[in-house]
């Protein structure tokens, strides 16, 4: 074993969390620079580190048919403290992986501050780490500080760009009215911990439906910095009355399609829309309203969600909100190893690299902190294969994007989940038993499959050792 290293981290949320127990398990120091409880942010609630802000589901825990299913299984097996921590503490969601957010946070925390080689700082970092740190991974997620992101950006050259996140609303379990609404996950669908009745349903007809997405437009909505005026919305993060907006059939199609439900309370009646909610804590208390995510005043909240069948006497425990999310253009920024080729001793982890979703910033600094310990350590660490879903996640964000042809243009760099779509190429396409070639369904099916086994396969290797046969594709 080298020599223990200090690491330093700027940020506990999940990707600096992630980054500090990847490091301290590899016999390292990791230090822990988090800002909360001296100053709050617009999203956080608590002084946990690991706090999740808006859902509180790490989606799809499928392996074989999602990739961020296989990013969770991918990170299992390279121990991530996230997921360890995110099955200890999951609830009834469907297909999803999702957690009692205050058990999760709790148990990231402590299991932090019980590790022999992790320090803890409660303090602000408004300036760019000073030099005499060394090794250092900046992982402050979307709310950074300004002096710390002006800095950056000081120091870069270029503009942060920046985006818009929305909170969904949560609602009191007791407070939804059952004899119109019903438990069922789509298509009866069971999950991990679930039953395949997991999420509350509630209908709405046409009129109602109509009379929703006309209340939705028309509601009074937060109002917009001169600063954040032109700040462009990520699609996987729509406001729901932005979704409205788009077209009086978008949201029928999207968070509130009916498909897979049969209303008991009138099964020969199909609904026009449904709004889902999903269980939020282990009592089982409180439940989010899935992809609810506002910017409507906290009044106009109340008032518009309650004309839906089942919530008209809704308790809400925390409204809608809005947020600004700020990421680096890191195909330029960074290099391989995620590091900031303008000052290599400084990594960068999380949604601040341009990655969206939990389960991805975690991923990404589950990554900057193996770099880091590798660097450490004096030795080389092989490029992850970009068959694997970490080395995909990886790629987009160290160089997966479309470059600008016209001078002048936006850079088209945008915050992604991971997804088969950032996977390369099978060799060739699978076939069934009979060698015949597939079509609609059965073939996306064995699709998904060829691409998670070939994923698990390279990564065996990249554990292992030996060269992945994608290592440089």
């Amino acid at each position: 074993m080298t020599e223990a290293s200090t690491i330093h981290i700027v940020g506990g949320g999940l990707a600096g969390s992630e980054a500090a127990w990847q490091i301290a398990e590899a016999g390292h120091r990791a230090v822990i620079h988090e800002m909360r409880p001296l100053r709050r942010t617009e999203a956080h609630q608590t002084e946990g580190l690991a706090e999740l802000v808006c859902s509180n589901s790490f989606r799809s825990d499928d392996p074989n048919g999602n990739a961020v299913g296989l990013l969770h299984q991918e990170m299992r097996t390279l121990g991530s403290l996230i997921m360890r921590a995110g099955d200890a503490h999951q609830v009834p969601a469907g297909g999803a992986l999702a957690v009692d957010r205050d058990g999760f946070s709790e148990a990231v925390t402590a299991a932090l501050g019980a590790h022999p080689n992790v320090e803890i700082r409660r303090e602000a970092i408004d300036d760019l780490p000073p030099e005499s740190w060394g090794p250092t991974i900046v992982a402050t997620g979307p709310l950074t500080a300004p002096g710390l992101a002006e800095a950056i950006r000081g120091l870069t050259g270029a503009e942060s760009l920046a985006f818009f996140d929305a909170i969904a609303p949560i609602v009191h379990r007791d407070s939804i009215d059952m004899g119109k609404a019903w438990f069922q996950s789509r298509y009866d669908k069971a999950g991990p911990g679930g039953t395949g009745a997991d999420y509350i349903n509630c209908p709405l007809d046409r009129e109602q439906y109509d009379a929703f997405i006309a209340a939705l437009i028309a509601g009074e909505k937060t109002g917009f910095k001169e600063w954040e005026a032109s700040t462009p919305y990520f699609d996987g993060c729509l406001p729901i009355e932005v979704m409205a907006e788009r077209g009086p059939e978008t949201l029928r199609h999207g968070p509130m399609k009916p498909v897979g439900l049969t209303n008991p309370h009138n099964p020969t009646v199909k609904a026009c829309a449904i709004v889902q909610l999903r269980q939020d804590n282990a009592l089982g208390t409180l439940y989010n309203m899935v992809g609810f995510q506002t910017k409507l005043r906290h009044a106009e909240q109340v008032r518009i969600f309650r004309t839906i069948p089942g919530l008209e006497n809704a308790e809400f425990a925390r409204l809608g909100g809005l947020h600004r999310n700020t990421y680096l253009d890191s195909p330029r920024l960074l290099d391989a190893t995620l590091r900031l080729r303008a000052r290599p001793a400084l990594r960068f982890a999380g949604q601040i690299t341009g990655c969206e979703g939990y389960v991805e910033s975690a991923a990404v600094g589950l990554m900057a902190g193996r770099f880091a310990v590798a660097e450490a350590e004096g030795r080389p660490l092989a490029p992850l294969p970009q068959t694997t879903a970490l080395g995909a996640l990886i790629a987009h964000i160290t160089g997966g994007h479309v470059e600008a042809t016209d001078e002048g243009a936006p850079r088209s760099f945008q915050p992604m989940n991971v997804n088969f779509g950032l996977f390369p190429p099978l060799d060739r396409m699978p076939r069934n038993e009979t060698g015949r070639r597939l079509r609609g369904p059965e073939k996306a099916a064995l699709k998904k499959r060829a691409l998670t086994d070939r994923a698990r396969a390279d990564l065996a290797a990249w554990i292992g050792g030996d060269a992945p046969r994608a290592a440089a594709e």
